[in-house]
């Protein structure tokens, strides 16, 4: 069951469960708070600690405020796109043929039918920003799964508002934000651990924890990078 504590202007979101320690998160895009605390712990106290950590939770509630915010994308001349964390200037080129996508150190050229609108380009865009993932994705995972003693059935890639990823645990499948191609590839493969982790553990219990922290110990710097990087025009929360 989760609770809502009200202090001033924040609301900070209660669930108790099975764990040990509290853990207190600020999340992107809009500094909502949340607070999972061991099973036992008295609402007071959860108000106490929550209190206690009040200046903490405006900086980083500050720190979300201030950070850039990808404008919506046109798909148009000379527009910025980020590809694996490097930024692209668009060409858009015309021709009676298949569109298809180029990538060079400094261009995307994207090749459309004339009279391809936004909506179209965009579609273009997006099936060849999940061709890059597939590139990669697998190779990825392979790497992991002796090193994880986990079996990924399969994976999908998908648009997903409000996380990077995600995990059926009983079913061995990931689920991977397509938005990841714009990140660095080393901020992909955190995540795709950080999901596969979840097929040993399916919550954020200490032992995840403990998991993560074995077999990719700098997976908080990964996190806060992840969470410092350009939003996209629609609302993060993962």
């Amino acid at each position: 069951m989760t609770e809502t504590i009200q202090i001033g202007e924040i609301s900070i979101q209660v669930t108790r469960k099975a764990i040990k320690n509290v853990h207190l998160s600020v999340h992107p895009p809009d500094g909502r708070v949340t607070l999972v605390a061991p099973s036992a712990t008295r609402l007071d106290v959860a108000r106490a600690y929550v209190i206690s950590k009040l200046v903490w939770i405006r900086q980083q509630q500050q720190k979300l405020r201030g950070q850039a915010r990808e404008t919506p994308r046109r798909f148009i001349e000379r527009e910025s796109h980020h590809i694996w964390g490097r930024r692209h200037l668009m060409t858009i080129k015309h021709a009676h043929a298949k569109p298809c996508v180029r990538l060079d150190h400094k261009r995307i050229t994207l090749t459309v039918r004339p009279g391809a609108d936004a909506k179209k380009r965009a579609e273009v865009i997006h099936e060849w920003h999940k061709s890059l993932l597939h590139e990669i994705v697998p190779a990825i995972i392979k790497k992991w799964q002796p090193k994880l003693k986990v079996h990924v059935s399969s994976y999908f890639l998908q648009r997903m508002k409000t996380k990077w990823g995600s995990c059926n645990h009983k079913a061995g499948h990931i689920r991977l934000n397509t938005e990841l191609v714009k990140k660095p590839k080393d901020l992909l493969e955190y995540v795709i651990v950080h999901e596969m982790a979840h097929l040993l553990e399916p919550t954020h219990s200490e032992r995840f924890i403990t998991i993560l922290q074995k077999h990719y110990p700098s997976w908080r710097e990964a996190r806060a990078e992840l969470n410092e990087l350009p939003l996209s025009a629609e609302a993060w929360r993962g």
